[in-house]
């Protein structure tokens, strides 16, 4: 690894300044966004197309190099390829998140389910398959930025339609107190405080029902589909309470 601290090419702030990083609760326009893969046509393209949109960028064609920058440079968020050269995609994320709660959306070319339940469960905060639109890219980006480090969501949460109050496990709909058991509640609670970021299968069975748990995919579907029933507008339409088949879960606001 090198000690250079890369220049960013957007139209925010400086590398050397400015109020960056991953606990500033950084907005869009501005924020520091670091592309780790080694395609030097996505790496060009990727630096256009945001750079473009006001975004600071900076970007790494190794595993190595990558974990350098964002020890110097402090990102707001993190592009990661997983077929990297030197040490992979997978080890970047466990490496970033022994000293680094930066978060990361995994872009990769693998598309089968276990690539991307790993992903999720040793850090990554979202997955996009490759070949992607850059309109799906922007959007989990300003998700993931509204997000951040630093921006949990507080003890009151309001959706369209329903309130939560997490210091008092109260839920009201419309007007009215809905009744969640306390398997609904934990599964609501652990979305709800983790606004707009995916969590997975694994990671979501082990919180609501125990390390032990870890296969029981079925225990989420059924509990999803009553939750989604008592709390979305339209069970069979969900807009808050949202599925990425193979993956997991994530509550959008």
């Amino acid at each position: 690894m090198t000690d250079r601290i890369p220049q960013p090419t957007g139209t925010g702030s400086s590398a050397g300044g400015g109020t960056g990083g991953s606990g500033a609760g950084a907005t869009e326009r501005g924020a520091r966004v670091l592309v780790v893969d080694d395609d030097p046509s996505l790496l060009r393209a990727m630096t256009i197309s945001l750079g473009a949109r006001g975004y600071d960028i900076a970007s790494a064609s190794t595993g190595e190099e990558g974990l350098n920058i964002v020890a110097h440079w402090h990102p707001d968020v993190v592009l990661l390829d997983l077929g990297l050269p030197g040490i992979d995609g997978f080890q970047v994320i466990q490496g970033m998140r022994k000293w680094s709660q930066v978060p990361i959306i995994v872009l990769s070319a693998r598309h089968q389910p276990i690539s991307k339940v790993e992903a999720l469960d040793v850090g990554a905060d979202d997955y996009v398959t490759k070949p992607f639109g850059m309109d799906e890219l922007l959007a989990r980006l300003r998700a993931t930025l509204r997000r951040a480090p630093g921006t949990d969501q507080g003890p009151h949460v309001e959706a369209e339609g329903f309130t939560i109050d997490l210091d008092t496990k109260r839920v009201v709909r419309d007007g009215s107190v809905v009744h969640l058991t306390p398997k609904e509640w934990d599964i609501v609670e652990v979305l709800v405080r983790n606004p707009g970021r995916l969590i997975s299968q694994r990671q979501l069975l082990q919180d609501v029902w125990g390390p032990q748990y870890g296969t029981e995919t079925e225990y989420l579907r059924v509990l999803m589909a009553r939750v989604r029933r008592k709390l979305e507008a339209d069970h069979s339409r969900p807009r808050h309470f949202i599925t990425e088949p193979g993956m997991g879960y994530r509550f959008d606001p």
